[in-house]
């Protein structure tokens, strides 16, 4: 995959929230060239015990349907123990009252599935510097 935006998130530290194998995959892919090190929780639970564990993480891609604990409820708990945490969800539902839910969970922003590579690398980037 080749873009005419090279990223540099060399010492950043992202937090991609994905239970289906081939989703993380692809993120993992279209994220590599960037230099971030990437962290992977299979669910929300996971998701937010890295964010007690982890502190250098950055940023939070989640994606919002998953077991255990789902996107909405760990974003929430995430923005208790770091308001700042820029959380981007990601979600095949985007429109009406499905957008209205994901913000009002806290996200700071959302992409829909299928995911467009460039424009996800800049809204990272933003939240990012």
């Amino acid at each position: 995959m080749n873009f005419s935006t090279n990223y540099n998130w060399e010492g950043k530290v992202l937090l991609v929230a994905e239970d289906e194998d081939f989703n993380f995959i692809f993120l993992e892919e279209i994220l590599i060239d960037t230099k971030a090190r990437i962290i992977r929780a299979r669910d929300g639970q996971e998701a937010l015990d890295f964010i007690k564990s982890v502190p250098e993480i950055d940023l939070v891609l989640m994606d919002m349907q998953m077991p255990v604990m789902n996107g909405y409820d760990a974003t929430r708990n995430i923005k208790k123990i770091n308001k700042n945490m820029p959380i981007i969800a990601q979600t095949a539902y985007h429109y009406g009252e499905a957008y209205e839910e994901i913000m009002a969970a806290g996200c700071d922003d959302f992409v829909s599935k299928p995911i467009d590579i460039g424009g996800l690398k800049d809204m990272i980037d933003r939240f990012l510097f």
